[in-house]
């Protein structure tokens, strides 16, 4: 491992690529800590303790954020509009005949797909940072200060400037990562703002062993679990079944083409992490609500019965997560698409006749292994939550043990290492792991 990392700076390349991508990282951590003009920063901080802000939406969205939202800065809404602008323009290409018509024209209609993504990350931030001043300007008072000492429409309007500016300044960041450095630029970013997060839990954790709160055995303990599941997690996300593939051969003028065989790569986890993304937006609506209707006994009790200490909250978490995983694997993966394209090019699955009969064969091996997929993405979904009521650890250092921080974690380092790997092969370079390829990168 060690070898392989001082290879990597041995290729002049690699090695600009990797500098290029710390210093675009470096600078997006900064950009979350420059505070938004208008807001009190303490007394805003005060009001996300006191709402306990991690159960909530606004939990969630500061995850993804890096911790910029909860603190107003210029980067508070993270990349979030251009995550819920991919996703939209995403779920209209399965329903929409002129987006799927760009997703059939290769580049150029990657580029134009590209382009109306960012439209609509502007127009999202624009909506979200005008609600955001909205909220903020209606926050109580909190130890006698005012969160926004001067309300009014010019604050509202400097914000939705600030915040604007900053996601897209955001995604500008991402597409430099992506287009001169190393790995996916806005993976990256949301990587990064999930690891900020890790050395406040760790503190916390010593902390409490020094006071005696913990001992040895229990922290090598926690240590140990966590090296298991995020093996699991690995698994999960590496897991696929091939379904072989035959191409016929064709002889055109004095070529001949085809008559190789190959493979379907079908992922145990085809929906990644956004099934999880889903379920607790959904989940945390009751607690969210909460924080705007406190006194309403009504929104207490549902608050009460989707709190993290219900089992109520983890079943139907649960059950969220499975059903959104089959939704999202339909519209990510068609079997209809992928057998229609194996038959333009004289391509099929031996002993199944191209064509429906292909895709109905796929659609089946689909629907079954994305069912242990699901379950085992929803167990570790609400394994944190295990976590915290067994064995009383902070939440920030829980969520390292599953749930979305995970999933994106190792998600994000297996794509990076998979890249900085081809970087390595292509010169001759050994890769991480020297008795071979990692597995799923064949």
């Amino acid at each position: 491992m060690i070898d392989s990392l001082q290879n990597s700076f041995k290729i002049p390349e690699l090695r600009r690529r990797i500098i290029f991508t710390l210093l675009i990282l470096i600078v997006y951590r900064i950009g979350g800590h420059v505070p938004c003009p208008g807001i009190n920063a303490s007394a805003l901080g005060e009001y996300f303790r006191e709402i306990q802000a991690s159960n909530t939406l606004f939990g969630l969205y500061d995850m993804f954020a890096g911790g910029a939202f909860s603190k107003a800065t210029v980067f508070a809404l993270g990349i979030m509009p251009y995550i819920s602008a991919s996703i939209i323009i995403q779920l209209l290409g399965a329903v929409v005949p002129f987006f799927q018509r760009l997703q059939k024209e290769g580049e150029e209609g990657r580029k134009k797909i590209t382009q109306y993504t960012r439209y609509g990350t502007v127009g999202i931030s624009v909506l979200q940072s005008f609600g955001v001043s909205v909220f903020l300007q209606s926050m109580p008072a909190m130890g006698g200060e005012l969160v926004v000492p001067n309300p009014g429409f010019g604050f509202q309007m400097l914000t939705v400037i600030t915040l604007t500016c900053g996601t897209i300044f955001i995604m500008w960041l991402g597409e430099q990562i992506s287009e001169r450095g190393i790995g996916n630029g806005i993976s990256l970013i949301i990587f990064i703002g999930i690891i900020a997060r890790y050395p406040s839990g760790v503190l916390v954790e010593l902390s409490q062993l020094i006071n005696g709160n913990r001992t040895i055995l229990t922290e090598l303990f926690l240590l140990a679990l966590m090296f298991i599941t995020v093996a699991g997690v690995v698994v999960l996300t590496q897991g696929t079944r091939k379904i072989p593939v035959q191409y016929a051969k064709r002889v055109i003028g004095r070529k001949v083409y085809g008559g190789q065989s190959t493979h379907i790569p079908m992922r145990v986890n085809t929906a990644g992490v956004m099934p999880i993304i889903f379920a607790q937006a959904i989940m945390f609506v009751p607690s969210t609500l909460t924080t705007f209707f406190g006194e309403n006994e009504v929104m207490q009790y549902l608050a009460s019965k989707f709190s993290f200490q219900s089992p109520i909250y983890w079943s139907i978490e649960f059950i969220l997560i499975v059903f959104f995983t089959y939704f999202y694997t339909a519209i990510a993966f068609n079997p209809v698409d992928v057998a229609d394209n194996m038959k333009k090019y004289g391509g099929f699955i031996p002993g199944v006749r191209p064509g429906k009969k292909t895709s109905e064969f796929i659609d089946n091996i689909l629907t079954k292994i994305t069912l242990p997929g699901s379950i085992a993405l929803a167990f570790i979904a609400i394994f944190p939550y295990f976590i915290v009521k067994f064995t009383n650890v902070d939440f920030n250092f829980a969520s390292f043990y599953g749930g979305t921080s995970l999933l994106i974690i190792v998600g994000v380092a297996l794509d990076t290492l998979q890249q900085i790997e081809s970087h390595l092969l292509m010169r001759h370079y050994d890769g991480f792991l020297k008795t071979g390829k990692v597995r799923g990168r064949r």
